[in-house]
């Protein structure tokens, strides 16, 4: 049913691939998702993921002041101690993350360029700008639903994004004390499509804010578009609501490989919620972006 809708939606959705290193030395890869709107390299996500790029140069910064100042240090009896005091006015502990790198996989070519973030005030939207690139690797753009009446409970609905972060292309470099990018190992992450059907809607009890569907998006789907058979856009993955179904379990006895053992479940239902196309298109014509509705296909 969604074949060739998968397959077009993936030529302007893309990865967003981050390392995260950890005071204590763990280096945990994770992902997100974006797509593009036009082809003047802008794309939307969500808030949440727009908010862990910027902060990651912040993150990184206060780690190259506590590198420079811990290098400093005399290397004698009293070292230990003053790095333990330095370690407290940082607020480092073995679990706080100290690093993050951000790399935007096939999207465009950002070598001496830069970008440009503007944050929904009240949903978890986001616009990202690329500015200064030289070369576009996305070959298409979103096409944004715009009549209500396709927008109905029951209506069959796909999500594309990269939920599991199988890359291993990055290392600790112990000269540099760094976490880095690299040319070896296996650089991509393979995408996830996951339908499922419109359940409710999300609103504020002035406007719907999201479309809640019968499945869950998975982490890393988070700012991939959310679309019907024919590719068109209808939202955008950003959180995933935990339902308690109250059909709880507790001790009850069963046999399993020959054994009698009791078990105890509380099942929850797992449903995805995705900005709604209406409030993106919103949020991009306030910010004077181009962007394309379902009547402007060919």
């Amino acid at each position: 049913m969604f074949v060739k809708a998968i397959e077009d939606v993936a030529r302007f959705t893309k990865p967003i691939h981050i390392i995260s290193r950890t005071y204590g030395g763990l280096i945990t890869p994770g992902s997100a998702t974006l797509f593009f709107v036009n082809e003047e390299g802008v794309a939307i996500t969500c808030k949440h993921v727009a908010d862990l790029i910027v902060n990651a140069e912040q993150v990184n910064a206060r780690f190259q002041s506590f590198k420079a100042e811990r290098d400093q240090m005399p290397k004698d009896g009293k070292f230990k101690g003053m790095l333990s005091r330095l370690e407290s006015k940082c607020g480092y502990k073995k679990e706080t993350t100290v690093q993050s790198k951000i790399n935007f996989v096939n999207s465009v070519d950002l070598a001496g360029g830069s970008f440009t973030c503007f944050a929904h005030p009240s949903l978890d939207l986001a616009i990202i700008r690329f500015n200064g690139f030289t070369q576009k690797f996305y070959q298409a753009y979103a096409t944004f639903v715009t009549d209500p009446g396709k927008v109905k409970q029951g209506r069959s609905l796909c999500r594309l994004g990269y939920p599991f972060p199988e890359f291993t292309n990055f290392r600790h470099n112990p000269d540099t004390d760094d976490i880095e990018w690299t040319n070896t190992g296996n650089p991509d992450s393979p995408q996830f499509p996951i339908d499922g059907i419109i359940t409710r809607f999300v609103g504020d009890g002035q406007q719907i804010t999201a479309i809640e569907m019968s499945t869950p998006g998975l982490r890393g789907q988070s700012g991939g578009p959310l679309f019907d058979s024919d590719g068109l856009v209808y939202g955008m993955q950003h959180l995933t609501n935990h339902l308690h179904l109250g059909f709880d379990i507790k001790d009850k006895e069963i046999i399993q490989d020959g054994k009698r053992m009791k078990v105890s479940n509380s099942p929850f239902i797992h449903v995805g919620h995705c900005i709604h196309a209406d409030r993106i298109r919103e949020f991009l014509k306030i910010h004077n972006i181009k962007f394309y509705e379902e009547d402007q296909r060919e």
